[in-house]
């Protein structure tokens, strides 16, 4: 799984106006929760920010917040929720939700295709009928993507299930193993 760093701190203004001065300065407001815990008001650099979720955007990743003026330095977090300004797309708000490393956890992964498919080449129609798959498992034994090899699919055949997936040791598949996810037509 996608690691990054991002530095942070903790943000002492609240309400309305000051949050539009604080993003008027170059900053972004956040809000970290942490499993029925006070959640923690943060700031971040805007462009550092907005740099980091394009670069994480449509993949998991653990996040390593970096948090000036914290009981705890450094806590590993997930992204719940990203708020931006409708016709300018800026960022407004950034929701954070603290994880144990250590703890298994649900995730969506999608599903690559590798190769092009036999049946495809003889003039067949490659139908795809899921493109992800949920995994559990500890956050950082989670792939980025799960690789599926098409090229042996001929045209008229079952095709590949789920179980088919190579998994990683330590992770589950919340799926059904028996459905079939990709077959040539």
């Amino acid at each position: 799984m996608l690691q990054v760093t991002m530095p942070s701190a903790r943000r002492t203004v609240f309400g309305k106006g000051p949050m539009r001065r604080l993003r008027m300065d170059g900053m972004t407001p956040a809000v970290l929760y942490s499993g029925g815990k006070e959640p923690l008001p943060l700031q971040f650099d805007a462009t550092e920010l907005f740099k980091n979720l394009l670069f994480i955007h449509g993949r998991n990743a653990v996040i390593t917040l970096e948090i000036k003026d914290d009981s705890k330095d450094v806590r590993q977090v997930l992204v719940q929720e990203i708020q931006k300004e409708p016709v300018s797309d800026r960022l407004l708000h950034v929701d954070f939700l603290e994880i144990d490393i250590d703890k298994p956890l649900d995730f969506v992964v999608p599903i690559e295709f590798v190769g092009v498919a036999r049946g495809v080449d003889m003039g067949g129609e490659l139908q795809v009928f899921k493109t992800s798959v949920r995994l559990r498992g500890c956050p950082l034994d989670i792939p980025d993507s799960i690789k599926a090899d098409i090229t042996e699919l001929d045209r008229g055949e079952a095709g590949l299930t789920l179980g088919d997936l190579p998994l990683p040791d330590k992770v589950t598949m919340l799926d059904d193993p028996e459905m079939t996810f990709v077959q040539v037509q």
